[in-house]
């Protein structure tokens, strides 16, 4: 089993391994060149999304500057939005659904490192998945921790720390991030209210 092998099914890996190296590389020039090129080159920017990551949906809008370890291992839906500065360390698959909203610096770290450091040491790593669902919005600052899941529609309030997976439909906050209540009729009826005023507005 080779060490790419060993990363995407979960297993300890050494992340020195060369082919690993390599896949980070051509990574890291494609990210150069996202972050560098002029404000406005939507098109190139989008073009160079998409032979980074394993799928982008359509209307999708990513603000630079934006990192990550290899994004082939990055999933994203359509009409998705990432403000600036955000990393997304993918050595375990990430999924995004669509609609997804996040704030500047979101964080989502699928690696994680052994408790022991005699083991730690020795520069062994393993990851785990993290999939967010759909129309799920995420402040600005939060970091998401390694194997969770966020259902659809869930907001994530800023500067959070999310450890454990999250239901849908629910708004939550703080370090450990936890559920403050569900997304209610009333909350529902208020931004409804909101936006035929803003259409009658207009």
């Amino acid at each position: 089993m080779t060490e790419r092998e060993r990363m995407l099914s979960g297993r300890l890996y050494h992340a020195g391994d060369a082919e690993l190296t390599a896949a980070r590389l051509r990574a890291k020039r494609a990210i150069e060149r996202f972050n560098t090129i002029a404000f406005d080159a939507y098109q190139e920017r989008e073009s160079i999304l998409r032979e980074l990551f394993a799928s982008l949906g359509r209307g999708c809008c990513i603000e630079p500057p934006f990192h990550c370890d290899y994004g082939s291992q990055i999933a994203i839906g359509d009409h998705f939005f990432a403000n600036y500065d955000c990393i997304f360390l993918d050595v375990a698959p990430i999924t995004i659904g669509n609609y997804g909203f996040f704030g500047p610096r979101v964080c989502l770290y699928t690696a994680g490192h052994p408790t022991v450091p005699e083991v730690r040491d020795l520069d062994l790593e393993f990851g785990t998945p993290i999939t967010i669902g759909d129309s799920v919005w995420i402040g600005g600052n939060t970091v998401v921790l390694p194997g969770v899941t966020i259902g659809s529609g869930t907001v994530v309030a800023a500067g959070s720390v999310v450890t454990k997976d999250l239901p849908a439909g629910v708004i939550a906050a703080g370090s450990p991030c936890k559920v403050l209540r569900a997304l209610t009729d009333e909350d529902r009826a208020k931004w409804a209210r909101a936006q035929q005023a803003y259409r009658e507005d207009r």
